[in-house]
């Protein structure tokens, strides 16, 4: 039995939220039971309570209750249900991650934690984080056989407080959700996914499309997320206040088949976010066919690296982003089969089978399976 531990799941959607639920089918296929515990409330629901138990996609979800603030949420009946565990994994850095390193004792299960960008997501507070880094967040690494940071970012932050245990696995993408979905002409249409938050800078994106939006006519962007600590009223305010009504789309936790119809007319993906524990959208932006355009922040700093098709930019200034978003258009009116050929190439390695592998290997080793996904023990209580 593989528990997972994360703050929020299913029906909430995001990028964590895709992380677990894809690598937690991947488990189930490979011959594991798998459990998800998670809060009983979404941060944006929270007068609705949501069921104690369910499955979801043969998922098995428990959700139990909490205090405190979504930064960090108090829900100590955790402890309850993890009898039966052969490897807890443990998903970000919260009182989840310290609560089971300071429980161990008491537990007593083998434990792995994956990073997630840390709790370095904005940089506010940003002396008290690092303080609560180099102090209690060192101290209950002690806790974990592996630190999984999931971009190069992370490992470099997380090594500075576990060396020998820190491994890199880059995170999944479900590239076959929107494959090769684009637009196959090149269109002034923009796409940009993720959590209406703060630290996705969508001021900054709407200025940017603002200045498209003088020069030529054409340019709409297609605005894709779920409510978080920015609403769509606070978009809508912004959007009047730049006088582009005609120029922004906003959806509201639209499902896949909707986005993906959003999709098929665009040509460019981009985000202006300050910080990213990954980029996962962006590849899966990639997969479709899109032309990433991107604030060059750690994480997609180092995707660029890799993924030389990648454009980064500087979405702080408007005038200089607009630029790059054009002479990203610009090249796909000169030859849009090759850059699209090669951006759905490029994130074949990250498919969820390739990346769920490397976790079972985790897995694996803490349980001294020798390249079979479930020990002696474990495997005389799968069902």
């Amino acid at each position: 039995m593989i528990v997972h531990v994360i703050r929020q799941f299913l029906p909430n959607l995001g990028g964590l939220e895709d992380v677990v639920s894809n690598l937690a089918r991947k488990t189930i296929e490979r011959g594991f039971r798998v459990r998800v515990i998670t809060l009983d409330s979404l941060f944006t629901e929270q007068g609705k309570t949501l069921p104690a138990h369910e499955y979801i996609d043969d998922i098995e979800v428990v959700r139990i209750p909490w205090i405190g603030s979504s930064r960090y949420p108090i829900a100590p009946q955790v402890f309850r249900h993890l009898d039966d565990a052969d490897v807890v994994h443990v998903h970000a850095i919260d009182f989840f991650y310290d609560a089971l390193s300071w429980g161990r004792l008491f537990h007593r299960k083998p434990m792995v934690v994956t990073t997630h960008g840390g709790f370095f997501h904005t940089n506010r507070y940003s002396f008290i984080k690092k303080l609560w880094f180099q102090s209690l967040t060192r101290v209950s690494a002690l806790g974990y056989r592996k630190v999984i940071g999931c971009s190069v970012p992370d490992v470099r932050r997380f090594s500075e407080i576990a060396p020998e245990r820190t491994i890199l696995i880059d995170n999944g993408a479900d590239i076959g959700k929107f494959a090769n979905c684009a637009s196959s002409t090149p269109r002034r249409r923009i796409v940009t996914i993720g959590r209406f938050s703060t630290n996705k800078r969508l001021d900054n994106l709407l200025e940017t499309v603002a200045v498209l939006r003088s020069r030529n006519t054409d340019w709409h962007i297609d605005v894709i997320g779920v409510e978080s600590d920015l609403t769509r009223r606070d978009l809508v305010q912004h959007i009047e206040r730049l006088r582009l009504e005609d120029a922004v789309s906003i959806h509201v936790a639209a499902h896949n088949d909707a986005i993906g119809d959003l999709i098929g007319n665009s040509s460019i993906f981009a985000s202006a976010s300050d910080y990213e524990g990954f980029g996962i959208v962006a590849l899966e932006a990639m997969s479709a066919g899109l032309l990433p355009v991107l604030n060059a922040n750690a994480a997609y700093s180092a995707l660029a690296e890799r993924h030389t098709s990648l454009r980064l930019t500087n979405f702080n200034e408007a005038e200089r982003a607009a630029d790059d978003v054009e002479s990203a258009f610009d090249s796909l009116m000169a030859d849009c089969a090759t850059i699209r050929e090669n951006l759905i190439a490029e994130v074949r390695p990250y498919l969820w089978d390739v990346v769920a592998d490397k976790y079972m290997g985790v897995y694996c080793e803490i349980l001294g399976a020798d390249m079979n996904p479930l020990s002696a023990a474990a495997k005389s209580r799968a069902v």
